[in-house]
């Protein structure tokens, strides 16, 4: 088989080196569930780097979402805005605690939610803002911040493809009152499967810890601070093992130099597609000037008109993994059973129709993205 004709997968993990090593460490420290020195360190690692005022590791960016809404005593009845251009996490966490997702529409350029939408969709039901930073490119925060301090609203950020990226400076999960972030094995940061909750309001951190920890003041117990352990509140088993973290710790030790990488392949088919932006022929991301984006994914929308399976079916034929992403989920069977749209949904519905995802993990090499690129360049309206 020629390297042209070779398979080029979607993603492929990245692994720095050390997980193995520090999984033995682990190992033999015998501390295997949650809690133990590595989750330590990767939240400290958190707080230094995301000038959080607390990081808890979780086992997934979806654990971090469920703890959000019971630490905003969130209850049947409250409605929470959110873009339906995202996974369905970001809805469910809430919708099992009887609220209900309000969809707005989002921006044309980023595809993240508009925040000039927002204010028109609160009610006196309103009770936060969920804001996904899609691709890991910043929302607009200023603005969403402002909305939410003036009708008493707290926000949400649903960072998961966000990790090393930041808007006017500041890291992406860290912005908002809570943040959530995802090191699942698509993410640039992994674990395998895993997350983190990010608290910026530093009186919601206890509380925090609580639910993770199933409702009780266990941490407190290990860190002598009461004399015995009981059942405080409404929480779960949110704590992912050790060896888990000991695997998460290896990357952010490289956090930096994966970013960086990441992002000289991104930039890379940004040149080689600039051409067929001219022509009209596909448009590429937008990343606007107060945002650091962390190259997670790149991704075209292809014009109006074009025949998306066509195009997909077109990289299959050449052995290149490229997909779309989400349906938005106003149009799933769940969005429609506990959601309500607020406003024209149509940039979230003709974006997501348009969109195509290209291969993207640490060590593509330049032939083949020369590859995908001349698949896009056959592709007219």
């Amino acid at each position: 088989m020629t390297t042209k004709s070779l398979p080029i997968a979607f993603n492929r993990p990245h692994l720095t080196g050390r997980e193995m090593l520090y999984i033995a460490e682990a190992r033999a420290a015998q501390h295997l569930s949650g809690d133990g020195g590595f989750t330590k360190r990767c939240n400290a690692w958190l707080e230094e780097h995301l000038g959080c005022a607390k990081a808890l590791l979780t086992h997934s960016c979806t654990a971090a979402l469920e703890i959000s809404a019971l630490l905003l005593d969130i209850t049947a009845g409250d409605e929470i805005i959110m873009p339906s251009y995202t996974f369905a996490s970001t809805a469910n966490a809430f919708v099992l605690r009887g609220a209900q997702p309000v969809f707005v529409d989002i921006r044309e350029d980023t595809l993240n939610i508009d925040e000039r939408l927002i204010e028109d969709a609160i009610t006196p039901r309103t009770r936060a803002i969920v804001v996904v930073h899609y691709a890991g490119v910043g929302c607009e925060m200023d603005a969403i911040l402002d909305i939410a301090r003036r009708h008493g609203l707290k926000v949400v950020e649903d960072a998961a493809q966000g990790a090393m990226a930041r808007y006017k400076g500041r890291p992406l999960g860290g912005i908002g009152d809570l943040g959530a972030l995802s090191f699942h094995e698509t993410k640039n940061l992994i674990s395998g499967e895993g997350g983190a909750l990010l608290v910026n309001d530093g009186r919601l951190g206890q509380r925090a810890e609580i639910i993770r920890e199933k409702g009780t003041d266990r941490t407190r117990f290990f860190r002598g601070e009461v004399d015995k352990y009981t059942w405080q509140e409404v929480g779960s088993s949110y704590l992912p093992s050790d060896l888990l973290a000991a695997f998460l710790y290896a990357q952010l030790e490289d956090a930096e130099s994966i970013t960086a990488e990441r992002l000289r392949i991104w930039n890379r088919y940004h040149e080689l597609l600039a051409p067929l932006e001219r022509t009209g022929q596909l448009r590429r991301p937008v990343i606007p000037a107060e945002c650091e984006h962390n190259a997670h994914l790149y991704y075209v929308l292809m014009p109006q008109g074009v025949d998306r399976q066509g195009v997909l079916a077109k990289f299959r034929q050449n052995g290149i993994a490229a997909i779309f992403h989400y349906v938005p989920l106003h149009l799933s069977p769940a969005g429609r059973r506990y959601c309500r749209i607020h406003g024209d949904l149509r940039a979230t519905t003709q974006s997501a129709e348009r969109l195509i995802r290209l291969p993207l993990w640490h060590g593509l090499d330049i032939a083949a993205q020369e590859r995908v690129a001349a698949v896009l360049g056959t592709v007219h309206n």
